[in-house]
């Protein structure tokens, strides 16, 4: 009786939950969203994914190219974070589930959706260290349209030979291996061993630990991840590939550097490769602090799609070219000097990977810092104002059709103006803030302060704004839970000018840059109420807004 009366209390909660997930997006996305069971499992904390903290996996698989199938197992090593009998792991259900051992018994299960129900035969104790293992086989999710379309890629190089890779953020890791499939637990520590024909090789995260000869003509590579990692993060990528290798004197000592590249691309590679990713860690070591993962090294892998942030095993295909695909989307010129893939992907090393969002919703943090790297990037090599014009000329991809920020618990993410918008975003927070030094010690801060955890919005905001000694809580709100941006209105009195803020947030404030022509910009705080601009002369013939820096609206009445 006492057990049922908890799970009615638990199930009203989950639906509570789940209107409260509604609720949130209906307002800050400002439109309607039905989300399913399904999403609700798959993005929501339960008692029975809180119940335990993932320490270390082993994920061991065979992959079948002919068949394109897959079959292996993943240890769960756990700590008890309270007292429980059952526990949700992920996998989806086009998998079937041979068994789950735990000490030498099989287990009872359940499914639901992608979701994996677990009943231990005695209770499992707080803090207790403990472990089970899935045994599973399967045709994996075909990706459609890798990286966004995510999933298994089965294809041929050039010379004809296979090649094979992962991809799957926002899909999810549990597309091809089991495992707690939320953003919020990173797994500890993890041993990859992926077993391929032995005519071809298999690249993961981490170092290579032990290449051993097996039956039938496989060979099975054993990657080891010493470092925290999400569970997007972890890829196999098979293929013909061939190895060059380079190091770098950085911040935290020698780095190692690997190239895994198909063999036909060694020479345009070694070309290629070193002149992007040495300046890249070089800058972005600068502004942000050491390489996250001197432990596991960094890898640049060729990939039979466009790329992916995959944690010391950055995935790339961008054709051995300059900008994307040969463009730049900025339509400044600067975009066309550096390889877009290689510097972008790469940001998230810091910003992905070592900070991670605990909810897809806050995948904002991710782009928005990533795509703001490429124009730092450049900035240290061409100098502030060419890194500021990239950022402004990537204004005409932005939409404004829904927030950055997503909704929680649904594994639902925002716009994707969180790339080109996030960017422009923080270019303005740095105006704002006005002190460079302060401003590279707020992003490397970050990096020190949210190293190897996850994050969410309020994290972020509210390190920013008591970093930089301002409240930014407003602006934060404007432009990650909004979609419009706000307007600065004029008006003349008396012929004297006033200014305010018109904004969905009640009583936004923001400081801004304001001159009469031809003058220095004087820092001007203005709310939603009107405001004298006490501005010597200044007029509405003669106001100029640092329109290049902040990304808002102007009204003159």
């Amino acid at each position: 009786m006492k057990m049922t009366s908890l799970v009615r209390l638990f199930l009203i909660g989950i639906v509570l939950m789940q209107l409260i997930a509604f609720n949130t997006s209906a307002q800050l996305m400002k439109e309607k969203e039905q989300f399913s069971r399904a999403d609700s499992l798959r993005g929501l904390l339960t008692p029975y994914r809180t119940a335990y903290d993932i320490q270390y996996y082993h994920l061991d698989v065979k992959v079948d190219i002919e068949n394109k199938f897959i079959s292996g197992s993943n240890l769960f090593k756990f700590r008890a974070v309270e007292d429980f009998h059952r526990l949700q792991f992920d996998l989806f259900d086009n998998f079937k589930i041979e068994k789950i051992i735990y000490k030498n018994q099989e287990l009872d299960f359940k499914r639901e959706y992608n979701a994996v129900f677990v009943d231990f035969p005695t209770g499992i104790k707080k803090d207790a260290i403990d472990s089970f293992t899935v045994f599973y086989s399967g045709h994996p999710m075909l990706a459609k349209n890798a990286p966004w379309d995510g999933g298994f890629v089965f294809s041929k190089d050039e010379q004809g030979k296979d090649w094979i890779s992962t991809a799957n953020q926002g899909l999810g890791a549990s597309s091809w291996w089991p495992n707690k499939d939320h953003q919020s637990d990173e797994v500890d520590s993890m041993l990859i061993s992926i077993s391929v024909p032995s005519n071809l090789i298999n690249i993961s995260n981490g170092r290579l630990r032990k290449k051993t000869k097996l039956k039938n003509a496989y060979t099975r590579y054993d990657w080891f991840v010493s470092q925290p990692i999400n569970n997007y993060s972890i890829s196999m990528n098979i293929g013909d590939y061939v190895h060059f290798g380079d190091t770098l004197q950085g911040e935290k000592g020698t780095l190692d550097i690997d190239y895994w590249v198909l063999r036909q691309n060694l020479k345009k590679a070694k070309e290629h490769f070193p002149k992007n990713v040495k300046p890249m860690l070089k800058s972005f070591e600068y502004w942000f602090g050491p390489y996250p993962f001197y432990e596991d090294s960094y890898k640049l892998i060729d990939a039979p799609y466009l790329g992916m942030e995959h944690q010391s095993a950055v995935t790339y295909g961008n054709n051995y070219s300059n900008g994307y695909l040969g463009r730049d989307a900025s339509g400044t010129g600067w975009g066309l000097k550096w390889d877009f893939i290689i510097i972008h992907e790469s940001g998230h090393e810091w910003f992905g990977n070592n900070i991670t969002a605990k909810d897809l919703g806050d995948m904002w943090i991710h782009e928005a810092f990533t795509n703001y790297s490429e124009s730092l990037f450049i900035e240290s090599l061409f100098g502030k104002e060419a890194g500021q014009t990239y950022v402004h000329g990537n204004r005409r991809g932005i939409l404004n059709d829904k927030p950055l920020q997503g909704p929680y618990n649904v594994n639902k993410e925002g716009s994707g103006d969180m790339y080109l918008k996030g960017g422009v975003f923080l270019n303005m927070l740095r105006t704002i803030i006005d002190d460079d030094v302060k401003w590279r010690s707020i992003l490397r801060g970050l990096n020190q302060e949210f190293y190897h955890k996850t994050v969410d919005y309020t994290d972020i905001e509210q390190y920013i704004s008591k970093q930089s000694g301002i409240n930014l809580e407003k602006i934060f709100s404007q432009y990650i839970q909004y979609n419009t941006i706000p307007t600065l209105e004029f008006r003349t009195e008396n012929g004297k000018l006033f200014g305010r803020w018109i904004a969905d947030v009640t009583d936004f404030d923001m400081p801004v840059k304001i001159r009469s022509k031809d003058q220095e910009y004087r820092m001007i705080k203005l709310t939603t109420h009107f405001t004298e601009i006490g501005i010597k002369e200044v007029s509405k013939m003669n106001i100029e807004v640092d329109t290049f820096n902040y990304y808002i609206g102007l009204l003159f009445n």
